[in-house]
């Protein structure tokens, strides 16, 4: 049976792209490569701090208080500072190397590859939607080999809002040419990628590999490969 007329969309970072381990694997380079262990005592102890201090100001960004270029090096800049170190080119040198080398990572969920091939050949219409830096975005893209399975590639800066805000996901059904009642979206962001889809008039499909949503949201899945089964009793004919 072919879905020819049914569309998916995917978010990109921490759906199909390991996020958190190619983004540790990074740091752990750059840490090394600066030799910081001695400022920051441990790896553990740095990361901690960079991450509450990058989500902080992701939040800032996604609300439009703050440019992504500053974005880019005052995560480091701040963690440099909890732990005493007044260094602003470093911290940009810093910033410079981790959008460099994170991108270049190629660790994906389990069974990525073979869950998109299955999805092609069913007759699925593949997509992204991604609030990730669109310069970025691409190199993950091509450097994992996922960039042959999608049509639309749409990163929140071409819209100028970032999931869940209704404009993102209406540019995105406009990019792919398909209506909102034959389209789906799956990401493990409940409110980002579930909610923002569901009012766009879509249907979603939660990816929580970790089990840590508490929202016992009808559409969970901790497996992609959970997925092509999923999708065909949502999106009925």
């Amino acid at each position: 049976m072919s879905f020819s007329n049914k569309h998916i969309f995917f978010d990109l970072d921490r759906t199909l792209w390991d996020f958190d381990e190619n983004s540790k694997e990074a740091l752990k380079q750059i840490i090394s490569f600066y030799q910081l262990i001695p400022v920051f005592g441990s790896f553990d102890r740095f990361h901690r701090a960079y991450e509450k201090h990058n989500s902080r100001l992701w939040g800032e960004y996604g609300k439009g208080k703050l440019q992504k270029d500053i974005l880019k090096f005052e995560r480091f800049n701040a963690t440099l500072k909890q732990f005493g170190k007044d260094d602003l080119t470093l911290a940009k040198k810093m910033g410079e190397m981790y959008v460099e080398i994170s991108p270049r990572q190629t660790k994906q969920f389990p069974n990525t590859k073979e869950v998109l091939d299955e999805l092609q050949k069913m007759g699925y219409h593949l997509h992204i939607i991604t609030n990730g830096f669109e310069e970025v975005q691409y190199i993950k893209l091509d450097n994992c080999g996922l960039r042959k399975y999608f049509d639309a590639i749409v990163c929140s800066e071409a819209v100028g809002k970032n999931k869940p805000a209704l404009a993102i996901f209406n540019y995105a059904l406009k990019q792919a040419n398909c209506e909102s009642e034959n389209a789906l979206m799956i990401g493990d962001d409940y409110i980002a990628d579930v909610s923002g889809a569901l009012k766009a008039g879509l249907n979603a499909v939660l990816f929580d590999p970790h089990a840590r949503s508490t929202g016992n949201y009808e559409f969970t899945i901790q497996n992609l490969n959970e997925l092509p089964l999923l999708v065909t009793q949502i999106l009925r004919i």
